[in-house]
């Protein structure tokens, strides 16, 4: 993994954040991983930016996670608390996605990184099986330490005028090392394991060979010079079976001893123990007895088995795969991530983000581009690791060119370059535009319908054995699926949206004296149609109303009713009726409808001349008023029953002064509730971000509480807000 330029004396991350941050807390937790994550203030994903502890394959599937997911890290920066996974168990059933892809024991631990009203990303802590129960008071005084550490690091570098962004890839912390080695007792260590008639091998964390005794090369049958510095399972053809790079993820992830039995052909059979530590894992190789029931078959027979020469392997001799080769359990693994990822995506944004996330880290490619067919042609919908110019020259392509991409989409065959020379064989006309070396381009097809195409590009060249084309033929067709489910949603949500903006005020009117300016935001979850509407109403010569509600629910039905509550509020609020007497009314139509749902409503009538307004509420978030000095004051008016509930229910109405220049804002429940937030105290932190913002237009602080809102905590409702400000020395 490519390590940015540190950031401090003691190395870092280029974000403000030292690698002592996770590497003091894993060390002083005893955690055997510990993953670092931010939040960047314009994305709604957390990107992992220290890990320690495991290999940078296994940590690939949790490089992004978006806020949304049901995700340990996830959901403890939406609810800003701690949270404990108790073990395989507690895992499976809350978070059903992480046990399909580390179906291990283990106990984790995950934290938000918080400070005051700014969530800034993460941390995750695994421990082995054997960890007790509960995590202990100087364990949970050791994390929180931690992440005010962190907090106060990334707020730091945010004061300092440079906000902290993630890097490019996270960066890796090193294996802590016991010291520089007595040569004399390195010596004697490696007589000790050349006089051993058994085999012991020692593994890092990534899975690679460090260390290989003469008796281990023996019994596997190879030198060590051909093993050391790769995978076992790379370089040995009968090791193949995904079964036995299980064990090893096993041993990284849950830290605990494991074994497999397995044959090198024609018929030795070996007993590998693991024994991971915080360096790797140690290896312990033995002859063994042939399991009960193993076949005397040849080795083809044995899954995963390949039948291959005894005796030691050619290190520079190129091995063309066969067939049958299998896949390894890493991308086994990644497949299944990916297709639990791509069956929570709504839109083709989220699917786009999601392939991209998952497949470049994860399976090997340092560029993808996602290609779509519309009317025709064929349009790049996203990419990742290629530069907007090349994707320029490559969008909006006819189907009628002869390109790779589109000869894909054409005869629905994938087709693989091992190299330039390999595809300008090919395609003579093509021009190598960029630095990439090899290219994979897959057709997305759905129901024998094409719906596009993905390109996939490395820096390296890339033979393309049979296995690895299997695998990415099928995330292929994963995609495709998904795409063709988000298009649909797509297009919905496109008619939801003009549905909802149909219901909503084109623009605020103008009124002589008052300044005015409102917000909405939909959910985050739905087809992003809900009931919260806003409304600023001319009444009589000086007056005015605004209103602000809340219909229960996020689809059709509940815009329709909101479309028929602001009519009838606005009806009665421009004849002159009271704020209580429009609720009153308002109250008997809904009953009426009898929909079964039930509305929350904040009525002000203001009196331009008077300096002065009416308030009236039906169950709804209390108004903010911040003063001229500053002073912000939250309005409790006696709040009613929530509309539709009780036709005589009764509403009464508050008079409060409403000077020049002080600011009035109404706003739905979306803007300050939260899972696990006290909403008096959401209410109040809003009160002080309004009194803080003292020379903001309307409009730029109407941003300013949305995003104070979105930066506390993630919001999944509905949000809609109303200022209003009588101009200094208005008469009306």
């Amino acid at each position: 993994m490519r390590r940015p330029p540190a950031s401090g004396p003691d190395g870092g991350s280029g974000t403000a954040l030292p690698d002592s941050v996770l590497a003091d807390v894993m060390r002083d937790t005893g955690a055997s991983v510990g993953l670092l994550y931010m939040l960047p203030s314009a994305e709604g994903v957390l990107r992992l930016v220290l890990e320690g502890g495991v290999s940078q394959q296994i940590a690939a599937p949790w490089v992004r996670i978006p806020l949304d997911s049901a995700i340990p890290v996830a959901e403890a920066v939406r609810d800003r608390r701690l949270v404990w996974v108790g073990g395989q168990e507690d895992v499976a059933r809350r978070y059903p996605r992480v046990g399909i892809v580390l179906p291990y024991d283990f106990k984790l631990a995950a934290a938000p990184i918080a400070g005051g009203d700014t969530v800034w990303g993460g941390i995750v802590l695994l421990w082995p099986a054997g960890h007790p129960p509960e995590l202990s008071a100087a364990e949970r005084r050791t994390i929180d330490a931690c992440c005010r550490r962190a907090a106060a690091l990334l707020r730091q570098a945010a004061a300092d005028g440079h906000p902290p962004q993630p890097p490019e890839e996270p960066v890796l912390l090193p294996v802590p090392q016991p010291g520089e080695a007595d040569p004399a007792q390195a010596a004697a260590a490696l007589d000790f394991t050349a006089r051993l008639p058994v085999g012991c091998c020692a593994l890092d964390l990534d899975g690679r060979l460090t260390f290989i005794n003469p008796a281990g090369a023996e019994l596997v049958g190879t030198d060590a010079g051909s093993l050391l510095g790769n995978r076992p399972w790379d370089v040995l053809p009968w090791l193949r079976d995904p079964l036995y790079e299980d064990r090893y993820r096993a041993a990284v992830v849950s830290r605990e001893p494991t074994s497999f039995t397995a044959r090198r052909p024609p018929d030795t059979w070996l007993l590998f123990r693991l024994y991971p530590g915080h360096s790797g894992i140690s290896v312990h190789i033995t002859p063994a007895e042939a399991p009960a029931g193993a076949p005397d078959a040849p080795p083809g027979a044995t899954p995963g088995a390949l039948d291959e020469p005894d005796g030691p392997a050619d290190a520079t001799a190129t091995r063309r795969p066969q067939p049958s080769e299998p896949i390894g359990a890493m991308a086994l693994y990644h497949l299944m991530h990916l297709a639990t990822a791509l069956a929570k995506a709504v839109d083709v944004h989220q699917v786009v983000d999601l392939a991209a996330d998952q497949i470049v880290p994860a399976f090997g490619p340092k560029a993808l581009a996602l290609l779509t067919v519309r009317e025709g042609r064929l349009h790049v919908t996203g990419h990742r690791g290629h530069s907007a110019g090349l994707m320029v020259r490559s969008d909006d392509e006819p189907l009628t060119s002869d390109t790779p991409a589109v000869r894909a989409v054409a005869t629905g065959t994938p087709a693989f370059f091992p190299t330039f020379a390999d595809l300008r064989s090919a395609y003579p006309p093509a021009v190598h535009q960029d630095r990439m070396a090899a290219w994979a381009f897959l057709p997305l097809i759905v129901s024998g319908r094409p719906v596009g195409s993905l390109v996939l590009a490395y820096d390296a060249p890339c033979a393309f054995p049979p296995a690895e084309r299997a695998l990415l033929t099928s995330l292929a067709g994963l995609i495709a699926q998904a795409l063709d489910r988000a298009r649909l949603y797509d297009a919905k949500h496109a008619l939801a949206h003009s549905l909802q903006t149909g219901l909503l005020p084109r623009a605020l009117p103008h009124i002589r004296g008052l300044d005015a300016a409102a917000r909405y935001r939909p959910a985050s979850h739905g087809i992003d149609i809900g009931g919260d509407f806003y409304d600023l109403i001319r009444c009589s010569h000086g007056t005015a109303a605004v209103a602000i509600g809340d219909v229960q629910g996020h689809d059709t039905t509940a815009a329709a009713l909101m479309g028929q509550m602001r009519t009838a509020v606005r009806a009665h609020a421009a004849v002159g009726s009271s704020p209580g007497d429009v609720l009153a009314r308002t109250n008997r139509l809904m009953t009426d409808l009898d929909t079964g749902l039930f509305a929350s409503c904040l009525i002000a009538h203001v009196d331009l001349s008077r300096h002065r307004a009416r308030l009236a509420s039906a169950g709804h978030p209390p108004a903010l008023l911040r003063h001229p000095d500053g002073r912000t004051d939250t309005l409790n008016v006696p709040p009613g029953l929530l509309l539709g509930i009780d036709a005589d229910a009764d509403y009464p109405t508050t008079d409060v002064p409403l000077p020049p220049g002080a600011v009035l804002a109404l706003y739905t429940d979306g803007l300050v509730e939260t899972p696990g937030t006290d909403i008096a105290e959401a209410i109040e932190s809003l009160a002080r971000r309004l009194a803080a913002a003292q020379d903001e237009s309307l409009g730029a602080l109407a941003d300013a509480l949305l995003d104070h809102a979105e930066r506390s905590a993630p919001r999944n409702d509905d949000i809609a807000l109303l200022l209003i400000r009588i101009r200094p020395h208005s008469s009306g």
